[in-house]
């Protein structure tokens, strides 16, 4: 039988976080899961190392080495085809689980069989590595006001990291594979078909994911939100172009084209707005006898309004 939940995880070259992220899939107290390790150009000796070093029940685990690297979507579709199990989910090396996540996610799914994943909410861990040691600096949740993953919020921007989704494996019948032909944003296109299917569910209220994040980390153990900054900000751009340029090719230029001088005429009332009363600010701070005599003229012409307000 083949096991219910499928993990893939993409490394290269970072023993000491696949360690980690290996520890915390041993530590889940659902146990019918399989690992598929794809090391993504990188020496299969840190692989081994942390495989020996994690503890991991390594007949649960399967190792692809990539002789080059072949880039994060290549690495995840080449790691879902070699998986088998009913659910699947990207387990970035650096990242984490609490012991109950994959519990409630398989509970939800076997509960929803209408719906095609689940979303934990996520808990953003602030690092430093230091030699052999990685020390927390600070948490924070990540969109704690967020009511579930809508697709709304969805198109603005990618809300839910690939560690904190437990997806059915049909999902891949119904979107397709990763998209290899970006280098980056490929979870948030993946996340935004999903949506575009149904309806997402947070699993509750406390986060059972934990992203960790290293602001002055770079090279090879940099954050690709952090340190590809840039190519995030160019691909997220290019999809939208292109969306655009289908939409109009579909529908005409007629709506973006009332939208953007719609926009912008809204922008420019509001930046009169602000200027004008960032001004009325500064000649009330610069003259305290107008704004005395206009204090007085409101109680002389409402002498009770004070008492009432207060």
């Amino acid at each position: 039988m083949p096991p219910r939940v499928s993990i893939v995880t993409r490394t290269k070259d970072r023993p000491l976080f696949l360690t980690r992220a290996l520890r915390s899939i041993a530590s889940q107290s659902f146990a019918d899961w399989e690992v598929v390790i794809v090391n993504d150009g990188g020496a299969r000796a840190a692989v081994d190392r942390a495989l020996a070093d994690s503890g991991i029940d390594t007949s649960k685990v399967a190792v692809i080495d990539h002789p080059t690297a072949t880039g994060r979507w290549p690495a995840a579709n080449a790691g879902v085809r070699a998986t088998s199990g009913e659910f699947l989910i990207l387990h970035d090396d650096d990242d984490s689980w609490a012991p109950a996540f994959l519990d409630a996610a398989v509970e939800y799914l076997d509960a929803h069989p209408d719906r095609l994943g689940v979303v934990s909410r996520i808990q953003i861990v602030w690092e430093r590595r230091v030699g052999d040691d990685i020390q927390p600096i600070g948490e924070e949740q990540f969109l704690p006001d967020s009511l579930a993953p809508l697709l709304m919020d969805q198109l603005q921007f990618n809300r839910f990291i690939p560690i904190a989704f437990l997806y059915r494996r049909t999902a891949h019948d119904l979107v397709g594979p990763y998209d290899e032909s970006v280098p980056v944003v490929g979870d948030w296109l993946f996340n935004t078909q999903i949506l575009l299917r149904g309806p997402l569910d947070y699993l509750g209220p406390t986060p059972l994911v934990f992203w960790h994040q290293r602001p002055s980390a770079s090279g090879v153990d940099g954050n690709s939100v952090i340190e590809a900054r840039d190519d995030h900000a160019l691909h997220d751009a290019l999809v939208r172009d292109q969306a655009l340029r289908g939409s109009i090719d579909r529908d005409g230029p007629g709506l973006p084209l009332y939208l953007t001088a719609y926009v912008d005429r809204r922008l420019r009332e509001a930046e009169d707005i602000v200027r004008t009363e960032v001004a009325r600010l500064q000649h009330e701070m610069t003259n305290p006898l107008y704004v005395a005599a206009r204090r007085m003229w409101r109680r002389l012409r409402n002498p009770g309004g004070d008492a009432r307000q207060r």
